[in-house]
This record gives structure tokens, sequence and C-alpha cells, in this order.
């Protein structure tokens, strides 16, 4: 199983990703689907502006789904991220891991989308609703207190 990480500008399909994950796979038992969404908390945001450092973003992520693929029994496992503009209510990220079994496809997914908040190379800035641009978002402790678990 090779890992399917994408980083993209254009939105994604949940539905079509999910078809084409397990495509002819009748082994599978478990679907788990995480979809991060752009929220307006306060209602001052017009967009959030993600950057990334091209085939870096790609390598870091491949890297950690590699692990995710050594430490769990996974049938398939993909990423994708978006960057560029993205407005209130819009998705963001997509974990999609399959497997045999549950429990292996919710860690894998879980462990995935910890690594991506905390330590995948992307920038959030805040574009506000007045038309002024924010600065640079601040990674949360929460956050890192989450990923913490997977060490």
């Amino acid at each position: 199983m090779t890992p399917v990480i994408r980083i993209q500008r254009e939105d994604f399909d949940l539905a079509a990703e999910i078809a084409a994950i397990s495509a002819g796979r009748r082994d599978i038992g478990a679907v788990v689907s995480f979809t991060g969404l752009c929220r307006d908390e306060g209602a001052t945001l017009a967009a959030l502006e993600l950057e990334h450092y091209p085939g870096m973003a790609e390598a870091e992520i491949a890297r950690v789904a590699a692990q995710a693929a050594a430490r769990w029994p996974l049938m398939g496992l993909l990423a994708i991220h978006r960057y560029g503009l993205v407005k209130p209510g819009d998705q963001i990220v997509l974990v999609i891991a399959t497997s045999a079994h549950r429990r292996a496809a919710f860690e894998a997914a879980d462990f995935m989308m910890d690594y991506l908040k905390t330590r995948a190379p992307f920038w959030k800035r805040e574009h506000l609703a007045d038309g002024t641009v924010g600065g640079w978002v601040e990674a949360k402790q929460e956050d890192d207190d989450a990923a913490a678990r997977w060490t």
C-alpha cells in the first residue's frame, strides 16, 4: 500500500475520494475519513490564506504517512491539503484511512491529522472581513499535546 498525498489549490469531493481509494477492494472493512473546514470564529474572517513549500510539504506528509502505514495494517491512506485562499465553510484538509478493521483506520486517520495540525509545513494567515490582512496564525498548545500521545 502506497499512501496518496496531494497538495492542491482546488476543492476535493469526499465521495469521489472514498470511491477511488476503495475501488475494487472487497477486503476493506473500514473507511474512516476526516474533513477539516475553514471556520470563522466571531464572524470576522473573510478568508484564510494557506501557504506551503512545494515539494517539501508533500515529502514530509509522505514520510509521516509511511510511518502510519508501518504502524497500522492499512489498505489505503490518502491525505489532501489545500493551499491558497479558502473561505469560511470551505474544505481545507481530507484524510482517509482504510483497513480490514475499524480501530486501525480510526487511529491512522487520527495520527495523520495530529501531524497535519502540528508539524506539516503549512502557514496560515487571516484575511479579515474588514479588508485587512491579519497575522500568521500561531500553533496551539492543545494541538501539540494531542500529537504528543503518538510518541
